[in-house]
């Protein structure tokens, strides 16, 4: 398998000047609450132009959206990486909770306040789409490429790329309303340890 190039260094700045954005998105969500954020604010908090903004995003839900893509497509890596042995939601599981972990989610539990304004978040359509969009592909082709299937004929690099979003969107879901709080990497497990279950009848 061909490494991956690492981005030129046109390229590295604007991936950091969409992280950044995101960045100051989720931010100002949390200080102000998400029906307060704008896009003029949000430019003015990563220290860039209005004009900037609108060349990496086209609302502030994409905006949002960014930082659970980006790490989804860091899982895409890691998935391709992963030792070709391993059986496939092992893999996927530590794919997808590896970013997570990396990025300091399990350093502190969030706050309810912070829960309260990602349940706002998970309600809207535009960010679901964002996040979908921008991940199933790439997801099924490195499913297709570890199981041996195609990406474009098969259907199950596509039904386990998409059984991935919905497993991330419901545990997103669960977290946001757990009481008492959880980290998120705890009901990401538990999807995808049901889903490698077969997703057994809980009342059975």
């Amino acid at each position: 398998m061909a490494a991956s190039v690492p981005p030129g260094l046109r390229e590295r700045k604007k991936l950091d000047t969409r992280m950044a954005l995101s960045d100051a998105a989720l931010v100002l969500m949390f200080e102000r609450g998400l029906e307060n954020v704008v896009r003029e604010d949000i430019a003015a908090q990563a220290g860039v132009s209005v004009r900037t903004f609108t060349n990496y995003f086209a609302n502030k839900y994409e905006a949002l959206a960014y930082r659970q893509i980006e790490r989804m497509r860091r899982t895409v890596e890691m998935l391709r990486a992963r030792p070709a042995g391993e059986p496939l939601w092992e893999a996927v599981t530590a794919a997808v909770l590896a970013p997570l972990v990396d990025d300091g989610v399990n350093r502190r539990p969030p706050t309810r306040e912070q829960l309260a304004e990602a349940a706002k978040l998970t309600a809207v359509p535009e960010v679901y789409a964002a996040f979908t969009r921008e991940v199933t592909g790439d997801l099924a082709a490195a499913v297709a490429a570890r199981t041996g299937t195609d990406a474009e004929r098969d259907l199950y690099p596509r039904l386990v790329a998409g059984a991935v979003v919905v497993a991330y969107q419901a545990a997103i879901e669960v977290y946001v309303r757990a009481e008492p709080p959880v980290f998120l990497t705890v009901p990401l497990r538990e999807a995808f340890t049901r889903i490698a279950a077969g997703l057994p009848d809980p009342s059975a």
